[in-house]
């Protein structure tokens, strides 16, 4: 029982790090300096290089998520390819970000704009605004998606009632609402390590990996259309810890409450809630279904 409290308490300080690396990069951006080209060839240096790997992947599942999703709004042939293009322009643009965050992460964090009234305080800047409305598209998504699944009539009208958009479009939000993720896993990364070539490394590894797993996401939830509602929710819930972060990010008070940030250990704890109540309430639903007709078999 004690070695099973003790294995806890540490998955408890992994989540802990895991919120508080963001701050750390912040705390130690302006003392950055470039290490030299030959430590990425070291062992410590390849173990930061796995680490941030690991960490760019799980940190980017809601991303994958958003994708998977977006994607289903061109025609279907063209999904696997929108989901490519998408997900290869933006490993180009998280590594051009990445070198604007490393130089100029004073401007994005200084505020440029302050709110004082009686009921609302804000100190605005650059990141925040980005983080807030990030986070606000995703809530509209996922709350536009959940009512368009409501609103089916007939089974199999929704791909013939949803407007499609056009690849242009698709791969535009798949690469802004990238870069919109891409945040926090780049301020963890700088966290770790100031050297530019293992951080643009692990954004490239990782944007492969992604590659490679959007289209296993997107079929799972073409197979499986009750996750499907999971998957949105897990994107509304994503929304809500964006537009709190954001908040936090502008120091905003409302009616002189602080607005806290959705820890990741509370966002990854209602994800795990969330999966396996679904999976317990699908499995319950078929064993149900198998009695009832097993019964009817029985009857006849």
């Amino acid at each position: 029982m004690l070695d099973w409290i003790t294995s806890l308490n540490g998955f408890q300080g992994i989540f802990a790090v895991a919120d508080a690396l963001p701050a750390v990069a912040l705390s130690d951006a302006g003392s950055a300096t470039e290490m030299p080209v030959e430590t990425f060839f070291s062992l410590h240096g390849l173990f930061t290089l796995g680490m941030l790997v690991l960490l760019q992947v799980v940190l980017g599942f809601d991303n994958l998520l958003y994708i998977s999703i977006e994607s289903k709004r061109v025609e279907e042939e063209k999904q696997s390819l929108v989901r490519k293009l998408g997900i290869g322009l933006a490993i180009v643009f998280r590594i051009i970000l990445l070198f604007v965050v490393v130089h100029l992460i004073e401007l994005l964090e200084d505020p440029f704009y302050n709110i004082t009234s009686h009921f609302m305080d804000a100190k605005i800047s650059g990141h925040s605004l980005i983080v807030v409305f990030g986070g606000a598209f995703i809530l509209w998504t996922a709350i536009k998606e959940i009512y368009h699944l409501l609103a089916i009539h007939e089974l199999g009208d929704g791909s013939k009632s949803k407007e499609k958009q056009t690849v242009g479009k698709t791969v535009s939000l798949i690469v802004l609402m990238n870069l919109v993720f891409s945040f926090d896993s780049i301020l963890s990364a700088m966290a770790l390590t100031k050297n530019f070539a293992i951080m643009a490394t692990a954004i490239i590894i990782s944007g492969v990996l992604m590659i490679w797993l959007a289209d296993h996401v997107a079929e799972f939830l073409k197979k499986n259309r009750m996750y499907e509602v999971l998957g949105l929710f897990i994107l509304f819930i994503v929304g809500i810890m964006l537009t709190s972060e954001g908040g936090h990010l502008a120091h905003l008070h409302l009616f002189g409450h602080a607005v806290t940030p959705m820890a990741k250990s509370t966002f990854y704890f209602v994800l795990a809630v969330l999966i396996v109540v679904d999976v317990v309430q699908s499995r319950y639903q078929k064993r149900l279904l198998a009695e009832q007709a097993a019964q009817q078999k029985g009857i006849a």
